[in-house]
């Protein structure tokens, strides 16, 4: 037997603003059938839904699990989310392999790179 992913849950003091901000970002839908304490957003493009939960207590600390996604055109895309309410944290790579790491509007860290360097990235490794 083995583990299929199926769920990525990202914990908030807050969830229903920040399920509707990734909805937005990833061109997925909410589904709310827990009213406002867990949350789903369904991205037809990917077997994997995204989740947020409500916390009293936000998880202290850089979180050790983040989202990294991959983008046509890895600037344009910076420039969209920096516009939609995400912070820039780093800059990162080289010229073989760059990406850069931005925080949503609740500081939870993801990673975008461009989609041509993430494939080449998995074809070489």
């Amino acid at each position: 037997m083995t583990l299929s992913l199926g769920m990525i849950t990202c914990d908030s003091t807050d969830p229903v603003p920040l399920a509707a901000w990734w909805a937005e970002q990833v061109g997925g839908t909410v589904a709310d059938p827990f009213d406002g304490t867990f949350l789903m957003v369904r991205i037809d493009t990917i077997p994997v839904q995204l989740a947020f939960q409500l916390v009293e207590d936000p998880t202290p600390g850089k979180n050790r699990i983040h989202y990294d996604f991959a983008a046509p055109d890895l600037e344009a895309e910076v420039d969209r989310l920096l516009a939609a309410g995400a912070t820039l944290v780093d800059r990162r790579g080289d010229e073989s392999f760059a990406w850069v790491t931005l925080a949503d509007p609740q500081g939870n860290q993801f990673c975008v790179t461009s989609s041509a360097d993430a494939e080449a990235e998995l074809s070489d490794g």
